[in-house]
């Protein structure tokens, strides 16, 4: 199909190149430059979607992101839903159709990158059309650190939509230089395709930059396909510009209804005529512009309908000298037409009253009911807007620090007052910063504007049908009519904010761009109230649509949540490790041979540490050094014993809680030096913990002179485990005496290894014999292979983290989180002996004296059995009691507690688990019934330590 609509010349598009794209199954051509819509337009194409309540046609009404109805769906080269055909650049390959309402997700990842960035500057100018590269330039010159942000693919704003020219030139040359003077300055950022979408407190402003180009589409893949940029700027310059606003009248939403300034834009930015024969209707002087361009590139205009009734006396002398009849007093009461509009019905309108209508035929309609000044960045800022009658429009009603609005999003619509605008707003903005503007900013000269006729406020035109108002659309997109406004007061509502959310009204992808200022006014009208009472709803980000994948960045699939591994990953990965994940850790959690399963390693393993020996990678165990001369008074006030006794070199195990008395994490203690402590932490526990601490120092206690610091990463850890433990650590530290005698249960030592520093210790997580060997990460691997040698005549054996909480489980040690649930207390775990009777207080100690924390029927940590030897418990499953006659209560049935751990064990052999159960330690002996797969199966309630409760193992 050719483009039977395009100029012979003109526009800002690259004739010389012709690409190819496909819209709903057929080939169109365009050129680069184009956007999706500007190209569909070039071949006839109006109608590409349709809305998503009533299915009625909807086509292109806009040139930019304030289309409230042009909505399509992009498949190649990647699936994206919900995308303004106006705002989507040309390329070639592009596949894309219309919408039926909504759109589809695409089902494969998106191979595309995305990313940020992080910006400071002295002052943030967003637009760049007349204003915004004024303010840009001043800034510049005065040699501030600028960045200038704009949502189009070039600078100039509505100089490339129109015929202005400055210094007698077309305005499209002071553009290009202004951009190029811009680029040689070394201080400031210019983004073009940029979007903010979001002003936050002190002078944070979020921005979204389409990372495209007219020749390829996409970004090249070693470059992300959009950007967010965070910028922190001093001051903020809000050069945004206006949107064009349409009237409501019956049947406006047909395709080839547009606003006149987007058919402007059409014509001089991509060289488009937007139909062969035109009515322009219009409450204001700016769309007689759009009718003399249309008519001069060859388009039939068959009348300008001005609503007032003397209209614009010098504007209609220039149609009528062109040959296009002016109707003054006039409005477009109806349209005809089905995918396409065929005929405007125009009809006198006196006194509020629509008279008979006169059908003129056209295909395309434009429309100017006036124009609303882009405030949202201003109203994000919580600024205050207050209404203007004569421009019938909101603008901003206040100043705010550090933020300065100027040209037409202040409500100014001339050019000359537009680039004096932003050179004052820019001005004001370098004085607040102490930085003196230079003395002479010249601008280009504007011709002086011709003085417009008063624009008249007409929101809506009077439904003469007596269909009041149910055709005549307030919002395309969601296909919400005056009648549904009538409804919503009918309703007795009143606040803006609740009508938006009774019609749905300026809650689609435009937010109510062309929608939002006419429900105000049309709903101050059914209420009979002035409009600066209903108000706007409120402004909030984003401005417009923003991509999930774009906000994610690079933090999705894999870097969703940060994977930290150890200094062995790479071993653990050729030793064939099965990983899971820990507290963000990948962590081994067992190692398969041939031709077994987790179940035949874990047992596999389990059976090596308690027979023989086994090595575990414990580095992820949270590692926080404190240090200060009140290390002592913190850590007694923080764990639940007293640490202040400890003695350096030896280690003890200490329970920490929080206010409420309940465990929240636990671990062991290592006094290195009178004033140096190091605590180990559970893996899932380490950055609350140190942020834990740090809360209290910081907080409550900041007269303790004591520091915390991670030192997580900085030491690797080894548990070496087993009754042959003994034999691997002294073949390979041979100059420490590791007998029980010499080297007793919770002490430390410290060591080298060919110099390096290792630290050993004698603390067990199984119950064996163990030491845990601590070395720099740097060193870790050497030090690794050094034992796992030294243990191959014992048949050392590796083993993960299942085959440690088998371990542990079988001796009763709780894992915080898992076998605790945020309600359970050192008592509830059988370590009261863990808690300071000597201590007159301690973070969570007041709580223990609650009658509740009293109470026998508690739930309590316990072991269970099943009886039949056979049964693996699920995790999370319910233990239940029968009455006294053997029958279950009726439901619902009470609950005793639940399993929290179960696995099998190659010691006992047989599954085995740890319960929180009501009273539980009082019902050792007892059988219960945990029910699994519609089964009642019997368990024995035990003590929670199932394997060496006399403790013999520890020392070998």
């Amino acid at each position: 199909m050719t483009s039977t609509f395009r100029t012979p010349e003109g526009g800002r598009v690259d004739r010389s190149t012709t690409v190819e794209f496909t819209f709903d199954g057929q080939t169109f051509p365009g050129h680069p430059g184009d956007t999706l819509a500007s190209a569909l337009l070039a071949s006839g194409r109006h109608a590409i979607a349709s809305s998503v309540k009533l299915g009625r046609p909807r086509g292109i009404a806009a040139a930019w992101a304030e289309d409230p109805s042009g909505l399509v769906q992009i498949e190649e080269p990647f699936p994206e839903p919900m995308l303004l055909a106006s705002t989507v650049e040309l390329y070639d390959g592009l596949v894309a159709h219309g919408l039926p309402g909504q759109g589809r997700l695409a089902d494969v990842p998106d191979s595309a990158r995305y990313d940020a960035m992080h910006v400071h500057v002295d002052v943030l100018v967003v637009g760049a059309g007349p204003a915004g590269l004024a303010a840009a330039l001043t800034a510049a010159r005065a040699g501030a650190r600028v960045a200038l942000v704009d949502e189009h693919s070039e600078a100039g704003g509505s100089l490339l939509s129109g015929t202005d020219r400055l210094d007698g030139a077309p305005a499209a040359g002071w553009v290009a230089a202004a951009v190029a003077e811009l680029a040689a300055h070394p201080e400031v950022l210019h983004l073009q395709r940029t979007t903010a979408f979001g002003l936050y407190d002190d002078g944070f402003v979020l921005a979204l930059q389409r990372r495209t180009d007219h020749l390829g589409g996409a970004a090249p893949r070693h470059e992300a396909r959009q950007r967010v940029w965070r910028i922190r700027a001093r001051q903020v310059v809000v050069a945004t510009g206006a949107h064009e606003r349409p009237v409501v009248f019956p049947d406006n939403d047909r395709p080839g209804i547009m606003l006149a300034g987007g058919a402007r834009t059409f014509l001089h930015r991509y060289g488009v005529r937007v139909g062969s024969e035109a009515v322009v209707f219009t409450t204001n002087d700016s769309a007689y512009d759009a009718a003399l361009d249309l008519h001069r590139a060859g388009v039939r205009v068959a009348a300008v309908v001005d609503a007032r009734p003397e209209g614009s006396p010098l504007r209609a002398e220039e149609c009528r000298a062109a040959g296009i009849p002016v109707r003054t007093g006039s409005v477009v009461a109806g349209t005809s037409g089905g995918d396409r509009i065929t005929a405007a019905l125009v009809a006198p309108l006196a006194d509020g009253e629509v008279g008979r209508a006169d059908e003129l035929a056209c295909d395309v309609l434009l429309v100017s009911g006036g124009w609303n000044p882009a405030v949202h960045l201003f109203s994000q800022a919580r600024g205050r807007l207050r209404y203007d009658e004569v421009l019938g429009a909101f603008l901003p009603g206040e100043r705010l620090d550090g933020l300065a609005v100027v040209g037409s999003a202040a409500g100014l619509l001339d050019l000359a007052g537009c680039l004096a605008d932003g050179r004052r707003g820019a001005s004001a903005a370098l004085t607040a910063l102490g930085i003196a503007p230079a003395a002479e900013v010249r601008l280009p000269t504007a011709p002086e504007p011709v003085v417009p006729a008063a624009p008249l406020v007409l929101w809506r035109v009077p439904d003469a049908s007596g269909a009041e108002g149910s055709t005549s659309f307030v919002d395309l997109q969601r296909d919400a009519t005056v009648a549904d406004l009538a409804r919503a007061a009918g309703a007795g509502l009143r606040s803006m904010e609740h009508v938006k959310r009774f019609t749905t009204i300026g809650t689609a992808h435009d937010q109510g761009k062309t929608s939002g200022v006419l429900a105000s006014g049309i709903t101050a009208e059914l209420l009979g109230v002035p409009v600066q009472d209903t108000g706007t709803t409120t402004f909030r980000p984003p401005y417009t649509p923003v991509a999930f994948a774009a906000l994610a960045g690079r933090d999705r699939g894999r870097l969703f949540d940060p994977e930290r591994v150890t200094a062995l990953h790479d071993w653990h990965v050729a030793a064939g490790a099965v990983f899971e994940d820990v507290g963000q850790w990948k962590r081994p959690r067992y190692y398969p041979r041939a031709g077994e399963d987790m179940a035949a390693a874990v047992l596999r393993e389990c059976a090596a540490a308690r027979s023989g020996v086994g090595i575990l990678d414990g580095s992820t165990l949270g590692k926080i050094d404190v240090q200060g001369p009140d290390a002592a008074v913190l850590l007694d006030r923080m764990y639940t014993n007293l640490i202040s006794s400890l003695k350096v070199g030896s280690v003890r195990y200490g329970v920490m809680c929080g206010v409420d008395g309940m465990v929240i994490d636990d671990g062991t203690v290592l006094r290195l030096a009178e004033d140096r402590f190091l605590l180990l932490t559970t893996t899932g526990g380490a950055a609350k913990v140190l942020d834990w601490l740090e809360e209290w120092v910081q907080t409550e206690w900041p007269e303790l002179r004591v520091h915390l610091a991670s030192v997580t990463e900085q030491w690797s850890t080894f548990p070496v485990v087993g009754p042959r433990s003994r034999d691997v650590v002294g073949a390979v530290f041979p100059d420490v005496d590791v007998s029980n005698e010499a080297f007793p249960f919770m002490t430390w030592r410290d060591t080298t290894l060919d110099g390096v520093p290792v630290r050993l210790a004698r603390i067990s997580f199984s119950g064996e014999l163990a030491f845990e060997v601590y070395v720099n990460a740097w060193y870790a691997v050497a030090v690794w292979e050094r034992l796992v040698e030294a243990g191959a005549p014992q048949g050392i054996t590796p083993y993960g983290t299942e085959t440690m909480h088998v371990l542990r489980a079988e001796k009763g040690y709780p894992i915080i989180g898992q076998d605790t649930d945020g309600t359970v207390t050192p008592h509830d775990l059988g370590m009261a002996w863990a808690v300071s009777k000597k201590k007159p207080d301690f973070v969570g100690k007041r709580s223990f004296a609650r009658v509740e924390n009293q109470n026998p029927l508690r739930k309590q940590l316990v072991g269970l059995l099943p009886v039949d030897r056979q049964t693996v418990l699920p995790e999370g499953s319910q233990v239940v009691d029968f009455l006294a006659d053997g029958r279950l209560p009726p439901p619902p049935v009470p609950m005793l507690g639940h399993v929290t751990s179960s696995y099998r064990s190659a010691e006992l052999a047989r599954p085995f688990a740890l319960a929180l159960v009501k009273g539980g330690r009082a019902r050792i002996g007892d059988t219960v019934h945990v029910p699994v797969g519609g089964t009642l199966v019997p368990v024995e309630v035990t003590s929670s330590v199932l394997v060496d409760p006399e403790g013999a193992r520890r020392d070998g």
